[in-house]
């Protein structure tokens, strides 16, 4: 019998630029977001097993559209689809005034106004937990959220905290996830985290 969730599907579907020419919402989405840098491309790529499928820049920031994944997850026979959504990483974007107030904007709308958001992924850098721009992010999200949606607090990069470090960041954000895609540590518990919320799957 199958023990953990597996993705057996996970393909780029298009990029936009808002809402507008967002995909349909005819599936739930599970939105990665956080600061340039966080590892945000490597942790969907190893979440979904392909190795280029979210492509990461070289110059933090500069990717500044709404990427979507069309994935579809196996488990005991039954299978869940659904949309991963890459935000754009905020924080680093050398681009001018002018642009970045626009993708500001065109972010808040998407936030916001996104009727099959399900599941926000907060990702964070366990090395910097407490930076301003991740507490604003995450005040902002609690402060916004729906009802029928969850925000999930994902800590990156774990392979370089000591066992003490590791200790007080588990105390300081009980209920988020530590993962080490250099490990591959924490994947299963963000896969049943996703379909036990979105999809009502239960887990042993």
């Amino acid at each position: 019998m199958q023990k953990s969730p597996t993705v057996v599907k996970a393909d780029f579907i298009k990029s936009a630029q808002s809402i507008r020419d967002s995909v349909d919402e005819s599936r739930s989405e599970v939105v990665f977001m956080g600061r340039s840098n966080v590892g945000k491309s490597s942790t969907i790529n190893h979440l979904t097993n392909r190795k280029n499928l979210a492509k990461s820049s070289a110059t933090p920031g500069k990717t500044q559209l709404i990427n979507f994944f069309d994935i579809e997850y196996s488990y005991k026979g039954e299978r869940y689809p659904l949309y991963f959504v890459d935000l754009p990483g905020f924080g680093y974007a050398k681009v001018s005034k002018s642009t970045k107030e626009l993708w500001q904007k065109n972010l808040l709308e998407y936030i916001q106004n996104r009727v099959a958001i399900r599941l926000f992924i907060h990702l964070r850098d366990a090395r910097h937990p407490n930076t301003e721009i991740d507490n604003r992010v995450a005040k902002f999200l609690e402060e916004h959220i729906r009802d029928d949606q969850k925000l999930l607090t994902i800590f990156t990069k774990v392979d370089k905290l000591n066992q003490k470090e590791m200790s007080k960041l588990k105390r300081e954000f009980p209920g988020s996830i530590v993962i080490s895609n250099l490990k591959r540590r924490g994947q299963e518990r963000v896969h049943q985290e996703i379909l036990s919320y979105i999809f009502g799957v239960e887990f042993d």
